[in-house]
């Protein structure tokens, strides 16, 4: 089904300054526009509609419609807002506010301009989700109902406009009221394409008048839906298409549709078929103002006839539209810019568009005003002036719009940046297969580099991973990791993306390290018995050792009996070992590379309780569970002592304390090691509380004497441990 167009005549207030279409029924549309009489005139008010949806019933919340579509075309024949899509509607009701000043009234001619956009391959739209508030409802006392019913639009304008040739130019003529910048009846001249014998590739609908070869261009064509394929009624557009007077493209200028943005993508080719009937049936213009349009899944439909690779004039941007492109992204982008897959599209477009005639995407052109203007932050200038311009930039930089949208507007840097390259924010995030000390990597050959960057894949054209300087692996556009062998030695390791126009960016080098030298333990693993308090399951132990590497160590594990991890600069830990038992210490030194060494010590601690001494002296046996093995000895008689005799590496003295405990010598192979108070704030048991450690293992004597310390003499001891 082709699409329709309906209208219904709005009933102005009889000071002008407000209008209404009541509350009706319709025949379903989709899509909605206000139009007037006069093309120059422009709305400086409220322009507002709500509808009714098919399925529910239900009526949408008013929405505002963009008061002035900011294009124009030389056979244009009416005035009007921007196209806004509603979904499929069966009522509508309409509003219009001059903006509440006494001299400012509405341009004649005010209508409702309805649109069913047909079936041509799109599916139904569901309704917009309209975000402006509800407002109050016009006085009936100020606007009398309308009483006309809607029409059925002609499929072309009663009127047109003058024919021009190519080089005129159609003067604008503003009201007193308006500012001449904000006005729009025409636009620059569409001349005739070159003759030549060979006709363009293009998937357009092509012109009968044969054009040029397409020029190739720097960055790749992206894939474009054909006017076919969206279902273009080219009956309505009969005209042949218009192409730049100097064939060449030197801007292209962003536009948004000032639709709904929930529609889905597989609805999107209704979209455009309802604005291509607005702009023509409606507006007059001879075709689609825009020579390409995005959804916000990223897909490209072709605009205006005659082929997407020509130069082809649109109706798009007022005054500049003679060395222009436009590119509209479907949707409204005032709070929120449009998804990350459309300004891809938009930015490989424009990419592609700019590259046909050699301009950066990144660079300023310098554009002719076809006629005086004004644009959106206020600079004016006259016609036939000479205006620099980001070669992408928005509509709002050369016409007083908002489109496309603050939010939009405020990603154009972004897709600058993607169509221009080279890519952005390319950095190495890691290098898995190496480990890494401060900021050099080491390795013992393979790795895999990791990287990212902020520049989309689609619009790069390969990576390289360089080593040395030299490229080694080349990967595609999507990859973020490749995988490479180092020879032994120190290296430099980067990424290099290549962006679609040829430049190229390389990251920051990472320093690797290849080397497969093992680390060694320079002290091998010992234990000895350390203070603390022993019990037959766990007697106090000290680990040592000491490992080192020739490039970095990593770290020192304990395997068994039982696994701990030891940082580089550790050389000893606190342990517990069965007494009884021999137990074996097995440990493994890691360096950064992830080469190994091993080592292990082995011992078993021994108790040698106060039974097992030689008594001298007067000594008493006492009794409790929190002794070794339930007894020990204690004695108050200076000069008592109790001898040990044993084989071993390091041996401890294990003794009971209290507050009222006294002092005693300790000899160690008949000489005097030290004299140790046993008096303690807190009652302990099983305390070792001195300890005495040999390189090598041999056999020894341990001795205590009693000092008799005044007023607290008592010395009780549970034994002696040795590890051997």
């Amino acid at each position: 089904m082709k699409s329709e167009a309906r209208t219904a005549q709005l009933q102005t207030s009889g000071d002008g300054s407000s209008a209404v279409l009541g509350q009706r029924d319709t025949k379903p549309f989709s899509m909605l526009g206000v139009t007037w009489t006069d093309p120059a005139a422009k709305v400086t008010g409220a322009i507002e509609a709500r509808t009714r949806d098919v399925q529910s019933g239900e009526w949408s919340k008013w929405l505002r419609l963009d008061g002035d579509s900011g294009q124009g075309e030389r056979a244009a024949v009416r005035g009007g807002t921007e196209p806004a899509w509603v979904g499929p509607s069966d009522g509508v009701e309409v509003r219009v506010h001059s903006g509440g000043q006494s001299s400012s009234t509405l341009p004649a001619g005010l209508r409702l301009d309805m649109i069913d956009p047909g079936t041509g391959g799109g599916a139904a739209i569901g309704p917009a989700a309209y975000a402006i508030e509800e407002s109050a409802e016009p006085s009936s006392s100020s606007v009398p109902e309308p009483t006309e019913l809607e029409t059925t639009a002609p499929e072309q304008p009663a009127t047109t406009a003058p024919e021009l040739t190519p080089t005129e130019e159609l003067p604008t003529e503003p009201s007193a009221s308006e500012s001449p910048t904000a006005t729009e009846t025409s636009q620059e001249p569409s001349p005739t394409p070159p003759t030549t014998a060979a006709p363009s590739p293009s998937t357009s609908s092509a012109p009968t008048a044969t054009v040029p070869p397409a020029p190739s261009s720097t960055a790749p064509r992206p894939p474009v839906v054909s006017r076919a394929d969206w279902g273009a009624d080219e009956s309505i557009s009969p005209e042949e298409p218009g192409y730049l007077p100097g064939g060449k493209i030197k801007a292209v200028v962003v536009h948004h549709t000032a639709e709904s943005n929930s529609y889905s993508c597989e609805q999107a080719p209704a979209l455009v078929r309802g604005i291509y009937a607005y702009h023509v049936k409606q507006l007059g213009w001879k075709d689609l103002g825009y020579n390409f349009l995005v959804d916000k899944c990223g897909t490209v439909y072709e605009g205006r006839k005659g082929g997407v690779d020509q130069p082809v004039q649109g109706a798009h941007a007022y005054g500049f539209n003679a060395e222009t492109t436009g590119i509209s992204v479907l949707g409204t982008y005032t709070d929120v810019a449009p998804s990350q897959a459309a300004m891809m599209s938009v930015a490989k477009v424009a990419a592609w568009k700019l590259g046909q005639y050699g301009v950066d995407p990144a660079s300023t052109a310098t554009l002719t005003a076809g006629d005086s203007g004004r644009s959106y932050s206020g600079k004016t200038w006259s016609k036939g002036a000479h205006l620099a311009f980001p070669a992408i930039h928005g509509h709002r930089d050369g016409y007083n719009t908002q489109c496309p949208g603050n939010a939009f507007y405020g990603q154009l840097g972004t897709i600058r940046s993607w169509a221009a390259g080279p890519v952005t924010g390319l950095a190495i995030k890691s290098v898995t297969g190496a480990g890494l000390s401060g900021t050099t990597y080491y390795t013992k050959a393979d790795v895999t580099v990791n990287w990212s960057a902020t520049t989309p894949a689609s619009l790069i054209k390969q990576y390289e991973l360089l080593v040395d300087g030299k490229p080694v692996v080349t990967t595609a556009a999507t990859a973020t990791s490749a995988k490479t062998t180092l020879t032994i030695g120190r290296h430099t390791v980067a990424v290099r993306a290549t962006h679609q126009s040829g430049k190229q960016t390389t990251s920051a080098a990472a320093t690797v390290v290849a080397e497969t030298s093992a680390p060694s333990f320079t002290t091998k693993p010992s234990l000895a018995l350390r203070a603390g308090t022993v019990d037959t399951s766990a007697v106090p132990v000290t680990l040592s050792w000491k490992a080192t590497d020739g490039a970095a160590l990593k770290e020192t594990r304990l395997t068994t009996p039982l696994a701990k991890a030891y940082g580089p600069t550790l050389t000893s830990a606190s342990h517990t070992a069965k007494s009884a038992t021999t137990t074996a210490w097995n440990m493994t030194a890691y360096d950064v590379a992830g080469n190994t060494a091993a080592a292990s010590a082995a011992g078993t601690p021994v108790i040698l309780q106060e039974t097992a001494a030689v008594k001298s002296g007067t000594w008493s046996t006492k009794s409790s569970t929190s002794y070794l093995g339930g007894k020990s000895f204690s004695s108050s008689t200076t000069n008592a002592s109790l001898t040990w005799t044993f084989t071993g590496r390091s041996a401890a003295w294990v003794v009971s304390r209290a507050s009222t405990s006294g002092q005693a010598h300790v000899y160690v192979d008949g000489v005097k090691a030290a004299t140790l108070d046993l008096k303690s704030a807190t009652t302990k048991f099983r305390d070792a509380i001195w300890t005495k450690t040999w390189a090598t293992s041999a056999k020894h004597t341990v001795k205590i004497v009693i000092v008799g310390t005044a007023g607290r003499p008592a010395v009780t001891t549970d034994g002696i441990v040795y590890l051997k």
